[in-house]
């Protein structure tokens, strides 16, 4: 099998983890890309909108004679339409988990890949449902800091799945990189191939 050498925009750890999973060698570009959500910007076009600013962020920051494809990637958790971001602090995030118990919501993740001039990208939709968490549960979770700079203020692969009754959809989109379009993207543009 042919295995990809990719750049990835994100200085996450889940989805570096994510991309090692799949054999995929790349390098890491730290960037500073603005995720403001437009006003009254739907979710979808919010979530694609940022995985493609990271991406071809990435590849104006890498050099001329080294190109490779660079992946972006935004995910997003949708309660009621709204959008929640990663949690500014522990009050954010509190009030984040307990709209969150004894409902499902809504994980989008895009992800991009630019190369060679172009721009492609895909999106992953999933559905999570937590079960009741007590203030007690709540207070627990938010002391381990677990989900800090997760978006909705968990994250799915650690301790908060203890709450999790059931997901519909891509896990490693929840994670924030969904392994399946990711390698589907880069299939398309020749860098990864089963021969």
């Amino acid at each position: 099998m042919n295995l990809p050498k990719v750049y990835l925009a994100s200085g996450s750890p889940r989805r570096s983890e994510l991309l090692m999973q799949m054999g995929v060698t790349f390098d890491v570009i730290r960037l500073d890309v603005d995720e403001t959500q437009y006003a009254n910007e739907p979710a979808i076009d919010y979530v694609l909108r940022v995985a493609k600013a990271k991406a071809q962020a990435g590849w104006q920051a890498i050099k001329q004679g080294q190109k490779r494809p660079v992946i972006g990637a935004d995910t997003s958790v949708i309660v009621d339409q709204q959008v929640l971001g990663k949690p500014e602090n522990d009050q954010q995030a509190r009030n984040m988990l307990q709209g969150l118990s004894a409902s499902q919501h809504q994980v989008l993740t895009a992800v991009a890949v630019v190369y060679d001039m172009q721009v492609l990208y895909r999106l992953s939709q999933s559905r999570v449902t937590f079960s009741t968490m007590t203030s007690a549960e709540i207070d627990w979770y938010l002391s381990t800091g677990e989900g800090t700079d997760k978006a909705g203020g968990y994250a799915v692969q650690g301790l908060a799945a203890m709450f999790i009754e059931d997901i519909q959809g891509s896990y490693s989109g929840i994670m924030g990189l969904p392994i399946r379009e990711t390698r589907e993207l880069l299939m398309e543009i020749g860098q990864f191939c089963n021969e």
